[in-house]
């Protein structure tokens, strides 16, 4: 079927483009082929402010559409020179792909030194498109994403917590200057504390329409917080998407990321969840990935192009 390109125009494609991402999911049996809604929220609410600040959406998100005006593809970056394609299974045929890559290289590359380069992501197992990236001279790189996901049928083991520590949700606004400083400490351990740039991005993080501080989870000391693990809920799928997870360094190996993870499961599987997912990329965090939520693992696999 004749599909036409646009650009992203306003809010309301947005909107179109979450329940697009929704219906994918369900199709794809709740599998990561595609971004979440939740993934989607996070990128575009707090990525885009705080992380890797881009020009306006109708400048970087393209939509593909039947003549009907139904969404067969989405394409966006993530950062700049790295992009996703969002593809309905309906939809996906190596002629759309080939039009997706084409707009991608036109619109989403980078350039240094009088070079364009751009970075596009396959599924190990998605045989057409890792073809087609190869015929477009995109060659594998060693970056991968290791999808881990967990079926929430069964009940979640206790984690015998060490002294000293309590899990709880997040507090009210007097509590982020500490969430904040503990994300700091959790992900730049050997970053100088002066290039710390204050808490107020968390409003960022609150302003996600899937929020809840009640999946907002601590594992909360007498002077700040030692882990924590955000957990978004999507009810239309009943999916969750665990993102952030981290320790600060000190209190590391006291199995504090396994406890606050393994109390968002609990939380999320009483509101009906069906699977969890989590994104890791190096073999520390994948091993307690793998053994909070299971061995079940899908692999992203990054894709370059040089020119």
């Amino acid at each position: 079927m004749k599909t036409i390109l646009r650009n992203y125009r306003d809010e309301n494609d947005y909107w179109r483009i979450r329940q697009f991402l929704r219906e994918v999911m369900s199709l794809n049996n709740l599998r990561e082929f595609s971004w979440s809604v939740p993934r989607l929220d996070y990128w575009r609410f707090f990525g885009m402010n705080t992380i890797h600040p881009f020009a306006s959406l109708p400048e970087i998100i393209f939509l593909w559409e039947t003549i009907d005006g139904q969404i067969a593809a989405v394409l966006n970056p993530e950062e700049p020179g790295n992009a996703f394609m969002q593809v309905h299974p309906a939809f996906k045929t190596k002629e759309l792909e080939a039009e997706m890559i084409a707009a991608a290289e036109k619109c989403l590359s980078v350039e240094c030194n009088g070079l364009h380069k751009l970075f596009l992501w396959a599924d190990s197992q998605d045989l057409q498109r890792q073809e087609l990236l190869k015929e477009e001279g995109f060659s594998p790189q060693g970056c991968t994403e290791n999808q881990w996901r967990r079926d929430l049928d069964v009940p979640i083991p206790d984690v015998q917590l060490a002294d000293g520590y309590t899990i709880r949700s997040l507090g009210d606004e007097r509590e982020l200057p500490a969430r904040s400083w503990a994300s700091w400490r959790g992900f730049h351990p050997d970053e100088p504390d002066h290039k710390y740039k204050g808490w107020n991005w968390y409003h960022d993080i609150q302003r996600c329409p899937l929020y809840r501080r009640d999946l907002d989870i601590v594992a909360a000391i007498d002077d700040g917080f030692a882990a924590c693990a955000t957990f978004w809920f999507d009810d239309a799928t009943r999916t969750v998407y665990i993102e952030p997870v981290f320790t600060v360094p000190e209190h590391q190996r006291r199995g504090l990321a396994r406890a606050v993870i393994s109390e968002g499961l609990r939380r999320v599987q009483h509101l009906g969840a069906l699977r969890a997912f989590v994104g890791g990329y190096e073999p520390g965090p994948d091993a307690l990935y793998s053994s909070v939520l299971s061995p079940a693992c899908d692999h992203s696999q990054q894709w370059m192009k040089e020119w």
